[in-house]
């Protein structure tokens, strides 16, 4: 596969006469392996608190029936999910943690039939999850 547009990145730089300055640079990937910068994992399975969805600034945290799914091509790594999150299910994806590593395969696969709907709020619940999601048992949460 070939180099891709899949989104924007800020990136700050120095301008005339030293000042910093920021702008927006498209930047592309080879692989898909590179989309998704933060993964939603088990502990959001039967909970989904929506304080990460809340947070987005971009709408890319989309709600399936038992989970909550980051959407790899419209997510913008700005973190502002991770530190929300009550039960601690978002990882950046170098740092989930080793039992949770097929949660990055469940997040990018629960979009290969949606394609990239461009915002989760006008989507509401979709009413399907990741087949590693669905063949969970239910999840105990202290309420």
């Amino acid at each position: 596969m070939g180099a891709q547009t899949v989104g924007f990145r800020r990136v700050g730089h120095v301008g005339i006469l030293g000042c910093a300055t920021t702008a927006i640079a498209r930047y592309t990937c080879d692989f898909q392996e590179e989309l998704v910068t933060y993964v939603i994992a088990q502990p959001c399975v039967d909970l989904k608190d929506r304080a990460c969805v809340d947070e987005c600034p971009v709408d890319c945290i989309y709600e399936g029936k038992r989970m909550l799914y980051i959407h790899p091509d419209e997510c913008v790594d700005c973190g502002a999910c991770e530190p929300v999150c009550p039960v601690e299910a978002i990882f950046y994806e170098d740092d989930t943690p080793e039992q949770w590593k097929d949660y990055y395969t469940a997040n990018v696969d629960f979009f290969s039939d949606l394609g990239s709907p461009g915002g989760a709020a006008k989507m509401g619940v979709i009413e399907k999850d990741h087949p590693l999601i669905e063949a969970l048992p239910p999840q105990p949460h202290d309420e």
